[in-house]
């Protein structure tokens, strides 16, 4: 019972910030990362909405779109990365809002499982076994990596 209050406390509060930026921000930037190794890719449930995600989030004010891969990486999923490249630039005005999404690709890292108050549990899958409740821009950024797609320029 005490979950499924923290749950919709949890939907009430990202409602509450959506509606902000929607007032506040014209425009947002954020980061995901493609974190695949050996034909499996990393993948992330938060605390505050149902499914499967690339790790990542917002770059922050002064920061360099690496050093916001970078950092989200080490605070959602305690993840170290080498050799990170750009994968992808995508649009999305769902919500009323202007978000942009640089997606990043790494294929030599280090992660480890950790305690987290955005991220409720971290795992690696299969490519083609991807779980059920994957967020439908996650399939399609995992899709295009499968296909060889690079540099894409694309809807969300």
């Amino acid at each position: 019972m005490k979950a499924v209050r923290a749950r919709k406390f949890a939907g009430i509060l990202l409602s509450l910030r959506q509606q902000y930026w929607r007032l506040t921000r014209k425009l947002t930037v954020g980061v995901r990362l493609l974190a695949v190794e050996d034909g499996k890719v990393l993948l992330v449930r938060h605390t505050y909405q149902d499914g499967w995600y690339l790790p990542g989030g917002g770059v922050q004010a002064g920061e360099s779109l690496q050093g916001a891969m970078r950092r989200e990486a080490d605070e959602e999923v305690r993840a170290v990365l080498h050799d990170l490249q750009l994968f992808g630039v995508y649009s999305s005005f769902f919500e009323g809002k202007s978000d942009h999404i640089v997606v990043f690709q790494c294929e030599n890292f280090s992660w480890q499982r950790g305690r987290n108050r955005e991220i409720s549990c971290v795992n690696c899958f299969s490519l083609d076994k991807l779980p059920e409740g994957t967020s439908p821009g996650t399939r399609r950024r995992i899709a295009e990596y499968a296909t060889g797609k690079m540099g894409v320029a694309a809807p969300w």
